[in-house]
């Protein structure tokens, strides 16, 4: 192995030691390393970084910034151990930034996608599909957090997941409704059915018994969505939009109930894993339904005052 690869090798076991999970960035980094060495380059410099970053002649100057990103932060540690190493300026690719618009999913909408998971074969493929997505509904989770759940971390019997390796790989529980609950168990004693045999200690598993892989849940998931008409040409429903609406729904259901959002946004928050309520504004999607409630509430307290 080369300096630079144990270089990286240590810089990424000191930020997950921290809590970063560091899929992407292990993946860029070999990348970088790899055409360092080709390069015969001894020392990390802006142009060998600048030019890794380009290699994907067709990318976006979007994903050739967030590639030198990736190097520039690595960069920074660096140049602390090995002075002749340079990090990259910022702002060399014009870039800009645009937060996904979340597809806001209904009720029927959900009900929809779930009976269509139902209909996947094999027959543990759709029930694994349809038990997951409907966690992911009605619980809020991160899809990554549902895949990695062990079956020791969901208690069916008090109704409580416990999530150990949540974001910044902190512990959280997660209360779940009665009917969740049930749901759940139906789907573990059709699992234990159908797969006597698992190859891996997770709750949700693949047709053979193995942890779900989160690119073949994407998949199907469009897969679904197309053949329902949810999907199309600007409207993008991902697996992350059922966590989006779970937490919209919940500031509805608030608002119609004439709850305080300031006073229990700390809760939804918690809920949701998030490190402060401050992140879990970015849920506070200015949609209709919402912003009627709120301009009503407004107006029942303050009246028509012009």
């Amino acid at each position: 192995m080369s300096a630079l690869g144990r270089h990286v090798e240590e810089y990424l076991a000191l930020r997950r030691a921290l809590g970063f999970k560091l899929e992407r960035e292990q993946q860029l980094l070999a990348h970088f390393v790899a055409y360092s060495y080709a390069a015969g380059a001894e020392h990390l410099t802006s142009d060998l970084a600048i030019a890794w970053a380009k290699l994907p002649a067709a990318a976006s100057p979007n994903q050739w910034a967030k590639r030198l990103g990736v190097v520039r932060r690595f960069a920074v540690y660096l140049v602390t151990l090995d002075p002749a190493s340079e990090v990259p300026p910022s702002g060399v690719f014009p870039t800009s930034r645009r937060r996904p618009s979340p597809y806001l999913f209904s009720d029927d909408d959900i009900e929809r996608v779930l009976a269509a998971a139902r209909g996947l074969a094999p027959p543990l493929r759709a029930a694994t599909h349809e038990a997951l997505f409907g966690l992911l509904a009605v619980s809020g989770m991160r899809i990554g957090e549902a895949i990695g759940l062990a079956r020791g971390d969901v208690d069916l019997a008090s109704g409580v997941i416990t999530i150990r390796h949540a974001k910044f790989d902190r512990t959280r529980f997660v209360p779940l409704h009665q009917s969740t609950t049930a749901a759940l168990r139906a789907y573990a004693a059709t699992r234990d059915r159908l797969c006597r045999r698992p190859r891996a200690d997770v709750f949700f598993c693949s047709s053979i018994g193995t942890a779900l892989d989160r690119s073949g849940i994407d998949k199907t998931f469009r897969q679904i969505t197309t053949a329902l008409g949810l999907r199309t040409a600007t409207a993008r429903p991902r697996v992350h939009d059922l966590r989006h609406g779970f937490a919209v729904r919940t500031l509805v259901n608030w608002q119609r109930q004439g709850v305080s959002i300031d006073g229990h946004l700390a809760t939804l928050s918690s809920y949701l894993g998030h490190v402060a309520p401050a992140d879990t504004y970015w849920y506070l999607s200015a949609i209709p339904e919402l912003m009627t409630l709120a301009v009503g509430r407004l107006e029942a307290r303050f009246g028509n005052q012009r």
